[in-house]
């Protein structure tokens, strides 16, 4: 005989001894739910069912309830995070392709964009975890200071920016330490497709062909999962940075061992400590530990694909641009808007 199993489950224990079951299944909802509708009962004693048996049947219907349900809520929250990764990710082309057509139109400022990366990021002391690149640079008190001269035209492109992504950005404004590391990155970039179009003779169709073609633009996959830095409140302190044209090596060394790099970043990083990055290799090159590296990333410049010099820069940049940061992986994101079936006209 066929029977409802929840409305029978107590008058089945004293009167049934053996049961065979058959579920009966039903396709998934839009919730994900299988239900456990029927059980099929063969009577072939005297006896009552086992109460053994019946909660396992019961338990069975429970744990199928369970499964389906969790499968839909893993479904809706895979689903929402590839909507806010595809947000994020659009917002930052966007973010991209703006500050390309600034630095297009300022070349010469491309110089101070790196070291107005470098210093927001050298602020980072390990010992109490402060500083770091969180966007303190730009307070009038921090960016007056003799390590920051010369860097105001720089933020004054960062603040140029700022404006524009502000008013195309539906997830809020974008914070300026993202604002700044991200110029530091598309200044590379101009550096690395400049050098391109020099190695085809000036010809700008072909050397956009040839970064293209060796550029490491893959690279940059780390660096640009780490968007969603938060702005400091308050300028970090002061002496935590040395005014690069005039330290020694020493003085740089002892800065980057401070916050965990050694001679090969200094060295890959040089384009960033002040405006003439021959001279700071130069004097670099007077030291027997960071000679090596100069060498080696100025054979690597020579070469058609750059490969060493960009892949070691692109890391040591990374890995530099994210000292102390917890990473908000939901900035820039927004809600969808949610669409009104009953009012399409179908």
């Amino acid at each position: 005989m066929s029977v409802s199993f929840l409305s029978t489950v107590s008058s089945l224990v004293p009167t049934l001894s053996t049961c065979k079951t058959t579920v009966t299944r039903y396709p998934t909802t839009n919730l994900g739910v299988v239900r456990c509708q029927k059980i099929e009962t063969d009577v072939s004693s005297e006896d009552g069912l086992r109460r053994r048996d019946v909660l396992k049947c019961f338990g069975a219907t429970i744990g199928m309830e369970l499964i389906g349900s969790s499968g839909s809520f893993v479904e809706m929250a895979s689903a929402a995070d590839l909507i806010q990764r595809r947000q994020r990710s659009e917002f930052q082309s966007n973010v991209k392709g703006t500050f390309l057509t600034l630095i297009k139109g300022k070349p010469d400022l491309i110089p101070s964009l790196l070291t107005l990366a470098l210093n927001d990021i050298m602020t980072y002391d390990k010992a109490t975890k402060s500083g770091g690149p969180n966007g303190s640079i730009r307070f009038s008190s921090e960016i007056s200071r003799p390590e920051n001269k010369g860097l105001s035209a720089a933020l004054d492109l960062i603040e140029e920016a700022k404006k524009e992504i502000d008013s195309y950005s539906k997830g809020g404004p974008i914070s300026y330490a993202d604002l700044i590391q991200y110029a530091a990155q598309s200044a590379l970039k101009a550096t690395f497709l400049a050098s391109a179009i020099r190695k085809c003779g000036g010809n700008v169709e072909k050397g956009g062909l040839l970064y293209t073609a060796y550029g490491s633009s893959g690279q940059w996959g780390l660096f640009d999962r780490q968007f969603g830095r938060t702005d400091a409140l308050e300028p970090d302190p002061e002496g935590r940075i040395p005014q690069w044209e005039k330290a020694t090596v020493q003085e740089m060394k002892d800065k980057f061992s401070a916050v965990g790099f050694g001679p090969r970043q200094l060295a890959v990083m040089s384009a960033f400590l002040g405006p003439d990055q021959t001279a700071t290799e130069a004097l670099l090159a007077t030291d027997p530990d960071v000679a090596p590296w100069i060498q080696k990333y100025q054979r690597s410049r020579e070469t058609v694909s750059e490969t060493d010099y960009e892949v070691d820069l692109i890391t040591s940049l990374t890995k530099l641009s994210s000292l102390g940061q917890q990473i908000n992986y939901e900035a820039y994101t927004y809600p969808v808007r949610k669409i009104d079936l009953s009012k399409l006209k179908l």
